[in-house]
């Protein structure tokens, strides 16, 4: 009796333990998400080829295209191949167009991969694929079609890029759209003290400002290379005829791009750039679909 008294209260805990396991999956299965809201488009022709390290896809409504090109440098862990995507900003861009009756432009996806930083050469073996870009466009617009204007959009790692090349071509575009783009009052070769501050300042995450500060290191030697690059330098250098400016970017972005998104702007009208401020009340990359459209568009 003694023994059979004590070994049924583990036999019970383990039934209770069991039944306690079996209502949590049931209930995990139950509430997890069985699917993913997508856009409702025609998805345009792509036709996709590479040209060095550069891949390319060139994609066009098939309703026909209004003679731009713009080029689209996707975020991070993309790919070339996003721009069809129903379930991505790109898609809720072109259901915009197709609301309209206004042709698109042609839309040219690039990628060297799923990080990437345009920087002139400089001291870093990975920098240089600025000029490799630029010096690769007459090739894939051969294919694409000569443009009548180029554009630039990117978002997060590909806004920054936007952002480095337009303003480091400006006679070369003629609008720039930079959503979410990775602009920082501070140097990612500033001190830790001073990086730690404006990530509080911003409510970044850490984890999030130590990848731009690994990514930037990647490319850039030092601060001097930095400023080749920073929007915020460039743009100080800026005349009324720069390329129109789009910048949005949500309030409660976890980079904290959002203070240096604003600056930008900011230094931007101070110089007679035209610039739209889409202010966003959000996390990172929430952006406003038929604004963007329609910048892109006119």
């Amino acid at each position: 009796m003694t023994a059979f008294a004590v070994r049924r209260p583990n036999r019970y805990w383990l039934i209770s333990a069991l039944i306690i396991a079996s209502l949590y999956y049931a209930w995990v299965q139950i509430t997890q998400p069985r699917g993913d809201q997508v856009v409702a488009f025609r998805p345009a022709t792509q036709s996709c080829g590479t040209d060095g390290p550069l891949r390319y896809c060139i994609y066009r409504d098939q309703r026909g295209t209004n003679g731009d090109v713009l080029y689209h440098l996707h975020g991070r862990n993309l790919d070339e191949r996003i721009w069809n995507d129903d379930t991505y900003l790109t898609a809720m861009v072109q259901a915009e167009w197709q609301r309209s009756a206004a042709l698109p432009p042609t839309v040219v996806e690039l990628s060297y991969g799923p990080t990437w930083l345009l920087t002139p050469k400089g001291d870093k073996a990975d920098s240089g694929l600025l000029d490799d870009m630029m010096r690769r466009l007459p090739a894939i617009e051969a294919k694409a079609g000569r443009p009548r204007r180029r554009l630039l959009m990117g978002e997060s790692m590909g806004g920054l890029n936007v952002l480095i090349a337009g303003l480091s071509h400006p006679s070369r575009f003629a609008k720039v759209a930079a959503l979410c783009p990775g602009i920082y009052a501070v140097s990612p070769f500033a001190s830790f003290a001073e990086i730690r501050a404006a990530a509080k300042r911003t409510g970044a995450d850490p984890k999030m400002i130590f990848g731009v500060w690994m990514l930037a290191r990647k490319y850039a030697a030092n601060d001097a290379e930095w400023q080749r690059i920073s929007p915020l330098a460039l743009i100080e250098q800026a005349r009324p005829d720069y390329p129109a400016l789009y910048l949005s970017n949500g309030l409660y972005d976890a980079y904290g791009n959002f203070e240096g998104s604003q600056r930008l702007v900011d230094i931007a009208r101070a110089h007679g750039v035209k610039t739209e401020w889409h202010p966003l009340y959000g996390g990172h990359c929430a952006a406003d679909a038929a604004s963007l459209a329609a910048f892109l568009s006119s």
